[in-house]
């Protein structure tokens, strides 16, 4: 809006591509708005009342619609000066973004994505404590880094990426080549990974010292394997940076707190139910992950 309303002191070849801009900034706005209006709506739609819910926004939005336009009618009629009409138009803009704002602070949502299941899992690593859906709210971030491990204090610990390709996680288990693509695997790190996580729903690789967390998800992983594979992955974390495990090798590191999360992981998930999550709506990806199938041919994975 703000580009449509600055065209007019721009030439015409500069004015067409700002105004060309403003449509593609529109259309990105629209795409991200009908995501987050799909969630939100999933989210208040607790008795499987979707359609009444989306029947009653849509009419609220109506009503809304034809009240601006009365406003507007009658603002039309005062404002008649530049100065009135930027300071109008900067005026609403300004509102209209603080109320979205706090709207989205105010929701609740019961679903652990990568920023609620980090503040979760960070709380209970070092106060054994499960924060419910209403306490994680209050402390979470509208706007976060994407995968971002972080302690309980908001440090960042490092970085996480779940359901990656099987080619990403060959690259950083070994070195590609240029001109043939492909890639050499020493000291048969990737056939010891596969045997730690034999019975597992997924593969974790500690990169350093980049200390990035690479998950990658098998086929048939559900929501309580991928939150699994997160809790894994901020402990990893939490425990290089402290210096705990810094003596040992990525691998052993790795399989040192795997045994450490089989023993827990039953319990936390217990009561990560009991303080009211959502365990069975998948959050953490957002994109399209990549699943494995691993083929057992002999005594060696493939």
């Amino acid at each position: 809006m703000v580009l449509d309303c600055l065209s007019p002191a721009f030439p015409k070849p500069m004015r067409v591509l700002i105004l060309a801009s403003g449509s593609v900034l529109r259309s990105l706005c629209g795409v991200a708005a009908g995501s987050s209006k799909a969630s939100l709506s999933a989210h208040f739609a607790r008795w499987g009342n979707l359609g009444e819910l989306n029947a009653k926004d849509s009419s609220q939005e109506t009503v809304i619609s034809l009240v601006g336009m009365l406003v507007g009618c009658l603002v039309v009629k005062v404002v008649i000066t530049p100065l009135a009409t930027w300071t109008t138009l900067l005026l609403l803009l300004t509102l209209h973004l603080a109320t979205n704002f706090m709207a989205v602070r105010s929701v609740c949502m019961r679903t652990l994505n990568r920023q609620r299941a980090n503040i979760v899992f960070a709380c209970l690593h070092k106060h054994n404590r499960i924060l419910n859906p209403k306490e994680v709210s209050a402390k979470e971030r509208v706007f976060e880094r994407d995968g971002i491990l972080r302690d309980v204090d908001d440090n960042c610990l490092g970085y996480a990426r779940i359901g990656i390709p099987a080619s990403e996680l060959l690259q950083r288990l070994g070195e590609t080549e240029k001109l043939t693509k492909a890639t050499n695997l020493p000291d048969g790190r990737l056939l010891q990974l596969l045997d730690v996580f034999e019975d597992e729903g997924y593969v974790l690789y500690l990169e350093q010292p980049s200390d990035m967390v690479c998950i990658l998800l098998k086929k048939g992983s559900d929501t309580a394997v991928q939150l699994k594979a997160w809790y894994h992955a901020l402990l990893l974390a939490r425990l290089v940076r402290q210096g705990y495990e810094s003596e040992k090798k990525p691998m052993d590191m790795v399989q040192s707190t795997l045994v450490a999360v089989r023993k827990d992981w039953e319990r936390v998930q217990a009561r990560l139910g009991e303080a009211g999550w959502d365990l069975d709506t998948a959050a953490l990806e957002t994109t399209s992950g990549f699943r494995v199938s691993i083929l057992i041919i002999g005594d060696q994975d493939r």
